[in-house]
């Protein structure tokens, strides 16, 4: 088992823990993120790319290995797992810009005047 996989069997026998603990929250939240994947505008497919690269946005490794997985599960060929993982690149790289330009320079600004 790769370390990943383990990770991700890990989160699902700690999930149970926490779901002996508090089963309404787990409950609740298996729900809903069980009716957001389910085919809809967007084919469960596309959601679990969509969900691998906010994954990789967010540092989420378990997150990762698991929707990688799902995404395959669904249909995905490994050049579209690859090309979520592009646009997550892009979007990391033009939120980092975005926020350059925008707050860097008004701190700049800001600095000039003090």
């Amino acid at each position: 088992m790769s370390n990943g996989t383990s990770k991700v069997t890990l989160y699902k026998n700690e999930i149970s823990h926490l779901e002996g603990v508090l089963p309404d929250i787990v409950n609740a939240y298996h729900s809903f993120t069980g009716v957001c994947f389910q085919d809809g505008a967007l084919d469960r497919k596309t959601k679990e790319l969509i969900a691998l690269g906010i994954s990789l946005f967010a540092n989420n490794e378990v997150c990762t290995q698991y929707h990688v997985r799902e995404a395959r599960h669904k249909g995905a060929s490994d050049a579209e797992v690859l090309e979520a993982v592009a646009v997550a690149a892009a979007l990391g790289g033009g939120h980092t810009l975005s926020q350059g330009v925008t707050r860097v320079q008004e701190a700049l600004r800001a600095a000039e005047n003090n």
